[in-house]
């Protein structure tokens, strides 16, 4: 039985356009402004974002990348989340996921470094996942172990993270830890029914995801299994963790990469959240459904870096 407050927070996402005057859910097309769309991630990060008192954040230039740690007191300095942001490819910033990812990092009690990839449509595949490969090789180049980095991230981040395991393993990089993605797009052809079955159940605009593809793939096949990474070889992973929102238009593409994944010998775990929206984990402590898939994903990282108590 899903939770009051779930069901409360779960109806205000869904209905945000409501917030903004329309009684109808804005469609996204090719002339709908993306420097626009980024501003209102923006705006709508600095109205409810915050950072925990427990928390310090630096600044640093990596590989010419904007990059920001997120650093709990008295964590590990040998162990790392490298957090991929979301934002369809074409939005996010270190700015606008401070808030939440300065939070999971105070969970975790594990520094976090979040890094600004370049975006689409300015800068198509494959900009963003050569950023992601450079910031990684940059953490082993500078000591971290493989085995101390865990790689995780949130929708579109959450594909990056996964298609960044695997051109790991195409350029015979050592793999971290483990991953974690939180409602993951694997699939930039959006072939899954749940793109088109649970648009009313979705905050996102109509038609995003295609266009977010679009902008992304370029002139490159969207099935290609780096911009896709349901579609790659995905013998020789290493331990995956998803959740994903039932009613997320999202959802079938974190399912299917489990099994997919599973078939292929990986050690994966995949939650699904009944009655629960895009990336409701990180509206923990909101509402108990929300902190209990939290804690799920805490407690795998725990494993991953500790090993079994």
């Amino acid at each position: 039985m899903t939770s009051f407050k779930a069901r409360l927070f779960n109806l205000f996402i869904r209905n945000t356009h409501l917030l903004r005057g329309s009684f109808k859910k804005e469609v996204f097309d090719f002339n709908t402004s993306i420097p626009g769309f980024r501003d209102r991630c923006e705006k709508v990060a600095n109205r409810y974002a915050s950072v925990p008192k427990e928390i310090s954040v630096k600044e640093q230039l990596i590989e010419g990348i904007r990059s920001e740690w997120l650093i709990p007191g008295g964590s590990d300095p040998t162990k790392v989340i490298l957090y991929v942001h979301g934002g369809g490819y074409v939005a996010g910033s270190c700015n606008d996921h401070r808030g939440f990812v300065s939070k999971f990092a105070k969970i975790t009690g594990i520094t976090n470094l979040v890094y600004e990839y370049r975006l689409a449509p300015e800068f198509p595949f494959p900009a963003a996942l050569d950023d992601s490969v450079s910031i990684y090789k940059w953490l082993l180049l500078s000591g971290f172990k493989h085995e101390n980095i865990i790689i995780a991230g949130e929708s579109a981040g959450g594909g990056l993270c996964l298609a960044t395991l695997l051109a790991l393993k195409e350029r015979s990089i050592a793999m971290p830890a483990a991953a974690v993605a939180i409602s993951p797009w694997t699939d930039l052809t959006c072939s899954s029914d749940s793109f088109h079955t649970k648009n009313r159940l979705s905050p996102a605009p109509l038609n995003s995801w295609t266009v977010f593809s679009k902008y992304y793939a370029g002139n490159t096949e969207a099935s290609l299994p780096l911009i896709s990474p349901l579609f790659g070889d995905l013998r020789g992973l290493p331990p995956i963790f998803i959740n994903s929102g039932v009613d997320d238009e999202l959802y079938e593409d974190g399912e299917k990469f489990y099994l997919k994944a599973k078939d292929a010998g990986v050690n994966i775990t995949f939650r699904k959240g009944f009655g629960m929206v895009h990336c409701y984990p990180l509206l923990a402590p909101m509402f108990p459904e929300a902190t209990e898939a939290m804690n799920e994903i805490v407690n795998f990282i725990k494993l991953q870096f500790s090993g079994p108590s």
